[in-house]
């Protein structure tokens, strides 16, 4: 094999990996999760020892101090994780996100829920002066509010509380942490759900 066929072996062979490892990127990326190496070599139709090898170089190529994130290894298992050194940055994001994705009708059953649970959806509605349904669906898709039981009334109406989901967003180690309501008693709030709001937006602007 003379030098022109060993560059051209070279250049394809380098073309190839590059190929894969932006198939493999892109599988993490979508997954967001950990992703098996058996599901990876699979879905490309390549060995085993071939993935293991460009998945360690791009772990390599990820070190990088330009990178904001890397890839992780656990029991053959990989995945693409932020550096700890942006974590102050992601948080700012997260925080603002989540106040943005969540609707007036969505901060005021959480701020009732927070305050009040466990507690009815019917009880809920009471306080808001509507109803909470949709609402409420959406702060158990975002895992911020859970079943917690069942009221021992006729109809048994399911019980509202929240989650470890609602203390890990809003930084707090326990309920207990939650401001108490004499903080805001002097406010402009006028009736028991502004408080309860100027008390949950408290929480977020700290």
């Amino acid at each position: 094999m003379n030098n022109i066929d060993v560059n051209q072996y070279e250049f394809a062979e380098t073309s190839r990996k590059n190929k894969i490892k932006s198939a493999i990127e892109a599988m993490l990326f979508v997954a967001g999760e950990t992703l098996n190496i058996k599901d990876i070599y699979t879905n490309l139709e390549l060995d085993r020892k071939t993935v293991k090898e460009i998945l360690n170089e791009l772990a390599e190529d990820f070190k990088s101090e330009s990178r904001g994130i890397k890839l992780i290894n656990i029991d053959d298992s990989y995945q693409f994780v932020t550096k700890p050194e942006n974590s102050e940055f992601i948080q700012k994001l997260l925080k603002k996100n989540k106040r943005q994705s969540l609707s007036q009708a969505s901060i005021e059953s959480l701020a009732i829920v927070a305050y009040k649970q466990p507690i009815t959806r019917v009880d809920i509605d009471e306080i808001r002066g509507v109803k909470s349904e949709s609402a409420l669906q959406r702060l158990l898709e975002r895992d911020l509010i859970k079943d917690v039981g069942r009221l021992e009334v006729p109809g048994r109406p399911i019980l509202y509380g929240t989650t470890d989901e609602f203390l890990r967003q809003f930084g707090l180690q326990s309920l207990k942490e939650l401001p108490s309501l004499d903080l805001y008693e002097d406010s402009d709030a006028d009736n028991s759900l502004e408080l309860l709001n100027s008390a949950l937006q408290g929480i977020e602007e700290e």
